[in-house]
C-alpha cells in the first residue's frame, strides 16, 4: 500500500525539475540573460548532446535477457491501436494540418516520463518488479517509438524544405567547369530523393542511434559479463546527468517567450490531458488483455501508460517546430496532476483481478 512517505519520495524526484524550469523561465522573462537565439542554441545542445547521452547511459545498463517480452508485446499492440485510430481520424478530417496533429496526438497519448516519476511511484506501489518493467518500458520507448517519432518529424521537415526550395534554380557545371543556371525545378521530390534526404539527416542525428548503440552494448556486456570501462562511463555521465535538467531549463525558456503561461490555451490543454491520462491507459489495457497479462504486471502496465508526458517529446517538438506549445503544457501540467491521477488508478486497479 502506498503511504505518505512514498508520495514524498515522488515529490522529491519531481521538485528539482520545476527548479530547473523556473530558472529557465526567469533567465528569459525577468533577468533577460538569454535572447531567443540563445534559447534556440540551448535547445539544440539539449537535443543533440545531453539527451542522446542520457538515452545511451540508461539503455546500456539494462539487461535485455531479463526483459518481459509479453509486456513489450502489450505495449506494441497499444501503440498500434492508437496509430490506427489516429490515422482513421486524420483520413476522415482530410485537412492539411491533420497529419501534423496525428504526430502530436501520438506523442501525447503514448510517450511517458517513466524514469523520473514512474520509478519512485511504482516502486512504492508494487516493488522492484514494477521498477524493472518501467525501465524496460523506457528502453523500448527510446528504441522504437521515439525513433519512429524522429523519423516522421524528419520526413515532415524535409518535405517542407523541398516545398520551400521547389522553385529555386538548379545550378549545374558545364563541360569546362563553369557554373550556369539550369532549369527551374517545379515538380515535387520523388520518393527516393525524399527518403535519401531523410536517412542522411537521421544518420547525422545522434538521437537516432544512441539507443541502438546502448542496447547493443547491453547485449554484449550481459552476454559476456564485462563492465563498461570507467573512463568511458565517466565521459558519458558528465553530460548525461544534465539531460533532464537542461531539458526542463530549455522548456522554461520556451515558456518565457510565450505570451501566456498556458501557451496553447485551455481547450488544447484539456485535449492533451485526456490523451495522456485516458486514451493512453485505455489502449494499454486493451493491449494487455490481448496478450493475457494479469495480476500486478497488468496493473503496472496500465499505470505506467498514465505517467506524465515525456520531456524528450517537447525537445523534439521544439527542434522540429511542431506544436511545442502543446507539448510544453502537457509536460508541465501533466506532472502536476499526475500524482492524484496515478493514485486514483492504483486504487481502482486493486479491484481488478
Amino acid at each position: 500500500m502506498i503511504g505518505w512517505e512514498d508520495i514524498y519520495k515522488v515529490v522529491v524526484a519531481m521538485a528539482p525539475l520545476y527548479v530547473a524550469l523556473t530558472l529557465g523561465y526567469c533567465s528569459v522573462k525577468w533577468w533577460r540573460i538569454f535572447t531567443p537565439e540563445h534559447c534556440e542554441a540551448i535547445n539544440k545542445m539539449v537535443c543533440f548532446f545531453t539527451l542522446p547521452l542520457f538515452t545511451f547511459e540508461f539503455t546500456a545498463h539494462v539487461d535485455p535477457f531479463k526483459m518481459n517480452y509479453k509486456f513489450m508485446g502489450a505495449d506494441a499492440i497499444s501503440k498500434l491501436i492508437i496509430i490506427t485510430v489516429l490515422s482513421l481520424w486524420a483520413k476522415l478530417c482530410g485537412t492539411k494540418g491533420s497529419y501534423c496533429w496525428l504526430i502530436t496526438s501520438f506523442s501525447l497519448s503514448t510517450l511517458t516520463n517513466s524514469l523520473v516519476v514512474g520509478v519512485p511511484l511504482l516502486k512504492a506501489m508494487y516493488g522492484p518488479m514494477a521498477v524493472d518493467l518501467v525501465v524496460q518500458s523506457s528502453v523500448f520507448q527510446a528504441l522504437v517509438w521515439l525513433t519512429i517519432l524522429l523519423f516522421v518529424l524528419e520526413i515532415r521537415r524535409t518535405k517542407s524544405e523541398f516545398h520551400i526550395n521547389g522553385d529555386d534554380h538548379v545550378i549545374k557545371n558545364d563541360v569546362g567547369g563553369n557554373m550556369e543556371a539550369g532549369i527551374i525545378c517545379r515538380n515535387g521530390p520523388t520518393f527516393w530523393t525524399l527518403a535519401k534526404a531523410v536517412w542522411v539527416k537521421l544518420a547525422m542525428n545522434p538521437n537516432s542511434y544512441a539507443c541502438i548503440i546502448g542496447i547493443t552494448w547491453a547485449f554484449l556486456s550481459n552476454r559476456w559479463h564485462f563492465p563498461m570501462p570507467t573512463i568511458v562511463e565517466g565521459s558519458i555521465l558528465i553530460m548525461s546527468k544534465a539531460g533532464t535538467g537542461t531539458a526542463m531549463f530549455s522548456m522554461g525558456m520556451f515558456m518565457a517567450m510565450q505570451e501566456k503561461v498556458i501557451a496553447c490555451g485551455a481547450s488544447l490543454t484539456v485535449f492533451g490531458m485526456a490523451l495522456r491520462f485516458i486514451a493512453g491507459p485505455l489502449a494499454m489495457a486493451l493491449g494487455s488483455i490481448a496478450v493475457s497479462l494479469h495480476g500486478d504486471v497488468l496493473r503496472v502496465a496500465i499505470i505506467q501508460a498514465a505517467l506524465p508526458q515525456s520531456i524528450t517529446s517537447f525537445i523534439f517538438a521544439k527542434e522540429y517546430g511542431l506544436h511545442a506549445d502543446v507539448l510544453s503544457t502537457a509536460v508541465i501540467f501533466g506532472m502536476i496532476v499526475s500524482l492524484p491521477v496515478l493514485i486514483g488508478y492504483y486504487a481502482v486497479l486493486e479491484f481488478v483481478h
